[in-house]
């Protein structure tokens, strides 16, 4: 892509504005998430040189620092501040993400292969498109984009993606997990209520004891997956697949749920 003088400043102004106000509002990181790359602010040599620094004393703070497309493979950013980074286009395969501050970062497109981020905080955080294959999220608070990312076989065992309904200035803030693939993922106890899943690939994933209270799942599928215990009440099951489905019998709230042209056993 040619990058020209508007799209240029925008992506400018967003490395800038995110650095400064990250915290300003949600509107900002969706620009932001799609403007185009610019040079990062950083090599993956220093970015490495600073953690390596850093090592032992206080977290790194890389807030708002554009990183976009660095090969990070392996860096260990624990308890980092990433808050309102770019990391579009990473490559942060096998990284230790854990315990770090991602809200209102963007991550679209980045490869997170086996990276580790159990209790990361990421809201309004983007990860579209993003490789997460193996990736370990557990305990970690994303209230984040999903759309078209890859979380095959990724662990986001008792993960808090619902809506905080208390706290919504800015409108209903939520996960979105469209057309995700979360094949074989962990999801039990998983908090997903409100969340939008529509056409997710739920086949073979553990949902056992997942909260999914007025999820929006319509035509997702969930075909071999296991459901023991989970709470749909209210949900939107439309067109969804449920074939060969564990626990359905334990399922609660499926009376509930809308499940127009559903497929069942």
């Amino acid at each position: 892509m040619v990058i020209g003088p508007l799209t240029s400043a925008l992506a400018i102004v967003c490395s800038r504005a995110l650095r400064q106000a990250a915290t300003r509002g949600l509107v900002l990181v969706l620009l932001c998430a799609t403007a185009p790359s610019v040079a990062a602010d950083l090599t993956a040599g220093e970015v490495r040189a600073l953690v390596a620094r850093e090592a032992g004393t206080t977290p790194v703070d890389l807030s708002g620092r554009n990183l976009a497309g660095l090969d990070l493979t392996g860096v260990d950013f624990k308890g980092a501040n990433l808050h309102g980074a770019v990391l579009k286009g990473a490559i942060l395969a096998a990284a230790d993400l854990s315990d770090t501050v991602l809200d209102v970062a963007v991550l679209r497109g980045a490869d997170l292969r086996n990276a580790d981020l159990r209790r990361t905080s990421a809201f309004a955080t983007v990860f579209a498109e993003a490789d997460l294959r193996g990736a370990d999220l557990s305990g970690a608070r994303l209230v984040s984009n999903f759309e078209d990312a890859n979380l095959e076989g990724a662990n986001l065992e008792g993960v808090m993606m619902g809506a905080d309904m208390r706290n919504q200035p800015m409108g209903l803030m939520r996960v979105s997990m469209r057309n995700a693939n979360l094949r074989e993922a962990n999801l039990e106890g998983a908090d997903l209520s409100r969340g939008m899943l529509e056409f997710a690939d739920l086949r073979g994933a553990s949902l056992a004891g997942a909260d999914l209270t007025r999820a929006e799942m319509a035509g997702a599928d969930f075909s071999g997956a296991d459901l023991t215990g989970a709470d749909v009440t209210k949900a939107d099951l439309r067109n969804a697949r449920l074939l060969k489905v564990r626990g359905l019998d334990s399922v609660i709230g499926l009376d509930t749920a809308n499940r127009q042209s559903a497929q069942f056993d």
